[in-house]
This record gives structure tokens, C-alpha cells and sequence, in this order.
């Protein structure tokens, strides 16, 4: 009759679909028992639908018939593996920041990551030290705003480890996936490949001595946000909507996020963007083309602060885009609304390190006229 050696033979003239091993090599046959001309499979897949579970019994059943014998009886137990969990990323503390801030918004478009540029540059002329993640994996754009398009981070050698050094501009220190990508390059990677991206540039960095890092989140609450908010000491996070209802229940479901039993990140409050228009001709005039107060109104619904509203104005994009940030452009009313959320925030920000243990503890000394926040 035969054995188990000439259906081995048989199954390796079969590939699952999108892997060049055949079904041997892949490890995906468990087992094989032959009694007489009884054959047993045991077959181990990763792909759950039906279709391909059929289609590969199918393949399996012609090969042992035709390369082993025409009656033979085989019989096929799959099982369905699971698909692998995103990388959790180390849940220790990073030396020598004292506070994270995670940047969110429930909706893609919001400038969220404008914000975020904005935010850390007033922080840094503040008198802070400061730093930007950018975790915004799949479309990273603070490179662009800071005017780093094109750098690269060089190693360098700390504590007789090769760190990632930030790039910094502005006084603001960054690392971004997009820094390592091609303009035109997209980044198409799966939960555990894009945690481990982030595992490196947070904790494979030469971040220095910060004040504040500010994680300028991805839109939603996926993968990313768990994996980041759930392993990384972040002191507070702040929300950033516009005032239109589409954006609001997204943003609403990002503070719920944050509010979760297992995530437990306090908000520290809600910026409004693109609260309304003044036109140049018309300066005491204010349009309110996506709504008014939105966000003010969900803060006050969620009980959580409003940290304040930034304008709808065309100087904001075309700063943003050729990399020179709007908040610097001083004693503007764009750079006063800048000025007053990033004080607000780090005001929120006290009032909540005044609750941590006594081993984390902050002391507060002023600065800029702002309340500054030391280990």
C-alpha cells in the first residue's frame, strides 16, 4: 500500500495562497496518520473563510489520488488559526520625560496634527522641551509642518546603545514613520508591524531630557491607540474636533476611549478647530460654516474641559504646508488662540500631576506666564 512518506510527497506539490512554501514546509500539516488505506490530516489555516477551507480540502484530496492512490480514503480536520494580536509596546516608563500627552481626534481632517505642530511650538517657545511622536502611522504629516520633509534620524551611541536621533526644528524634537518612507510610498502594514515601528521610535530613541512629548495620534480608536495608551505612562489626552456634528459623535466616541475601564487616560479637555471664519476685509465679522460651539458644547456634555477654539484661517494652511507653523507667528490673533489652548492645556495638565502618587509627584514654577512642570 503506502505510508506516510508518499503523502508528505504529495502534499508538498500544494502552496497555500500567498505564501511560496508548499503545505509541508509552511507547517501548516500537523499531523499525518495512515491505517491501511485510511488517511487522517490534521491541516492548520489561517485564512477563516469557508471558501478556502474548501477549496484547499479539494486540492489535498486530488493530489493524494492522483500521486498516491485513486481510493484511497483521506479524511481533513482544519482548524482555523488566529490572527496575530498587535505587539504590545513596553509598558515602561521612558527616562527623562516627565509628561505625555496624547494628541486625539474621533474623525480624520479635524487638523489634528496641525494642532499638534501648533501646540508644541508654543510649548517650545514657552521655555519647554519638547518632542513629537508621530504615530499617525498611515499618514504621517508633522515632517511637513515642521519643515523636516526629506531628513533622516542618524544613530548615535547612548549609554553604549545605538539609539534614533529625533530631528528638531523650532526647538521641537521629532520621529515619524515618515521619515523613513518615500513621498509617494505608501505604508500598508498590519496591527503588529505598525506597533512594532512605533516600539522603536519611542523606546529606541534618544529622546533626551522632555518636558513634554506629545503623541499625535491617528484618527479613530484602533489598534494603534490601545497599544499606545494602554502601555505608556500618558498623563492626559487632549481632543480635537471640529464643531459639526459628523466630527462630534466621532470625537465623543474618543473621549469614551479614553474613559474605558482598561485605558483610564484622563482628558484633559476639548479643542475647537476651524471654529469659524473672519474674512481679511471683514474683520469683526465671524462666519460659522461648520456649526457653532460644537465642541464647546460636547465638553460641557462630557464634563470635561474646553480648552478653546482656533479659527478657520487660510494663513493656518498655507503655514502648515510650507513648514512654518502658524503659532509663530507672534502677537497674531491665530498665534494668541494657540497661546491660549496650549496654556489652558497646560493648566489641565497641573491640576491633574497635583493627583498622582507622591512618587510622581510635579513641582510647578512659572514661566512665560505659564505654569511650568518639573519632576
Amino acid at each position: 500500500m503506502f505510508g506516510k512518506k508518499e503523502i508528505e510527497k504529495a502534499l508538498e506539490k500544494l502552496t497555500l495562497p500567498g505564501e511560496g512554501k508548499n503545505l509541508i514546509e509552511s507547517g501548516a500539516i500537523k499531523n499525518i496518520v495512515v491505517f491501511g488505506d485510511e488517511v487522517v490530516i490534521d491541516l492548520s489555516l489561517q485564512n477563516p473563510s469557508l471558501q478556502a477551507r474548501k477549496k484547499m480540502e479539494v486540492e489535498i484530496l486530488k493530489s493524494v489520488h492522483a500521486n498516491v492512490h485513486e481510493k484511497a480514503k483521506v479524511k481533513i480536520n482544519i482548524t482555523v488559526e488566529k490572527p496575530p494580536q498587535a505587539a504590545p509596546i513596553k509598558g515602561a516608563p521612558i527616562k527623562g520625560i516627565d509628561n505625555i500627552v496624547a494628541i486625539s481626534s474621533g474623525k480624520g481632517g479635524v487638523g489634528k496634527s496641525t494642532v499638534t505642530a501648533n501646540l508644541a511650538v508654543r510649548l517650545a517657545e514657552m521655555g519647554f522641551r519638547v518632542g513629537i511622536l508621530d504615530a499617525d502611522i498611515y499618514g504621517p504629516s508633522i515632517p511637513t509642518m515642521l519643515d523636516m520633509e526629506g531628513a533622516r534620524p542618524l544613530s548615535v551611541q547612548v549609554d553604549g546603545a545605538s539609539k534614533m536621533e529625533p530631528i528638531e526644528n523650532y526647538g521641537v524634537k521629532v520621529l515619524s514613520i515618515g521619515f523613513f518612507t518615500q513621498p509617494n510610498q505608501a505604508v500598508i502594514w498590519r496591527g503588529p508591524m505598525a506597533a512594532k515601528a512605533l516600539n522603536q521610535m519611542i523606546f529606541d530613541a534618544a529622546w533626551g531630557e522632555l518636558d513634554f512629548l506629545l503623541l499625535d495620534l491617528p484618527p479613530g480608536t484602533g489598534d494603534i491607540h490601545l497599544s499606545l495608551v494602554q502601555s505608556l505612562p500618558i498623563n492626559g489626552a487632549v481632543v480635537v474636533s471640529t464643531p459639526q456634528n459628523v466630527a462630534l459623535a466621532d470625537a465623543k466616541k474618543g473621549i469614551a476611549m479614553f474613559r474605558q475601564e482598561n485605558i483610564q487616560v484622563p482628558v484633559l479637555g476639548v479643542i475647537e478647530n476651524m471654529a469659524y471664519f473672519t474674512p481679511a476685509e471683514l474683520p469683526e465679522n465671524k462666519y460659522y460654516i461648520f456649526g457653532r460651539e460644537g465642541a464647546k458644547n460636547l465638553a460641557q456634555d462630557e464634563q470635561v474641559p474646553f480648552l478653546g477654539d482656533i479659527p478657520l484661517v487660510q494663513s493656518i494652511r498655507e503655514a502648515g504646508d510650507v513648514g512654518r507653523p502658524a503659532a509663530l507667528q507672534n502677537q497674531t490673533p491665530v498665534a494668541n488662540a494657540f497661546t491660549e489652548v496650549t496654556r489652558n492645556m497646560v493648566a489641565e495638565l497641573v491640576k491633574r500631576n497635583e493627583h498622582l502618587p507622591p512618587t510622581q509627584a510635579v513641582k510647578i514654577t512659572t514661566m512665560a506666564g505659564c505654569s511650568a512642570i518639573k519632576p
